[in-house]
C-alpha cells in the first residue's frame, strides 16, 4: 500500500504521529540520505509488516541502491547489537564484558556508505530497541565525528515517530488495499 494511503488510516488519537512523520522527513539537519536511510532501517526495527513495506517503497524512491542495503543492514545488525549488549549491560555481571560476542558484524564496516550516516541509522535503531549502551556508542561515535547534537536529535525524531506509528498499526492494522 502506497504510504499515503496507509496513513490515510491513521485514527484521530494518532493524528500527531502522522503529521510528525511529514515534518520529520523534512527536517533541515539531515540529508536526504540521513533521512531515508533512517526511515528504512526504522521501519524494520518497527517491525510492523504494513509500515514497513509502505516506508521502504517511499524510501525506495530517495535512496540509490548501495545507501537502501546499508540502512536495511543497520536496521538488522543492530536488531541483533541491541539484544546482545543490552543484554551484557542489565545482566550486572562483569565478566560478560571480558567475553568476546563471537557473533559476525562485518557489515558495520563493509556498508558502503558515509559511516556518519551508518551510525546515525545505528543510533536510531538503538534508540528504538532500548539499548543505552548502544545508543551511548553510537552518540559518542557520532560526536567525535562532528556531527552536532541537532543532528542526532532530528535522528532520534525519526526512530519516535515510526516507533509511535507502528504501535498504532500494531494495535490498528488498516485494512487490505483494494484490488481493481
Amino acid at each position: 500500500m502506497e504510504l499515503e494511503q496507509l496513513l490515510t488510516h491513521v485514527p484521530e488519537y494518532a493524528k500527531d504521529l502522522k503529521l510528525n512523520l511529514g515534518s520529520v522527513t523534512r527536517q533541515t539537519e539531515l540529508t536526504p540520505q540521513q533521512t531515508w536511510g533512517a526511515v528504512v532501517a526504522c521501519a524494520i526495527a518497527a517491525r510492523n509488516r504494513q509500515l514497513s513495506q509502505s516506508l521502504l517503497a517511499e524510501a525506495a524512491k530517495h535512496l540509490d541502491e548501495p545507501a537502501m542495503f546499508a540502512a536495511k543492514a543497520a536496521g538488522a545488525i543492530m536488531g541483533m547489537n541491541n539484544i546482545f549488549y543490552r543484554f551484557r549491560h542489565l545482566s550486572g555481571n562483569e565478566k560478560y564484558a571480558t567475553m568476546p560476542a563471537r557473533l559476525r558484524m562485518q557489515v558495520i564496516g563493509k556498508h558502503g556508505i558515509d559511516p556518519a550516516d551508518f551510525e546515525l541509522w545505528c543510533l536510531a535503531v538503538s534508540a528504538i530497541n532500548g539499548c543505552g549502551v548502544c545508543v551511548a556508542a553510537h552518540e559518542k561515535v557520532l560526536g567525535d565525528k562532528g556531527v552536532g547534537e541537532e543532528t542526532v536529535l532530528a535522528i532520534v525524531r525519526i526512530a519516535a515517530t515510526i516507533h509511535g506509528l507502528a504501535a498504532v498499526f500494531d494495535a490498528e492494522p488498516a485494512p487490505p488495499a483494494a484490488t481493481v
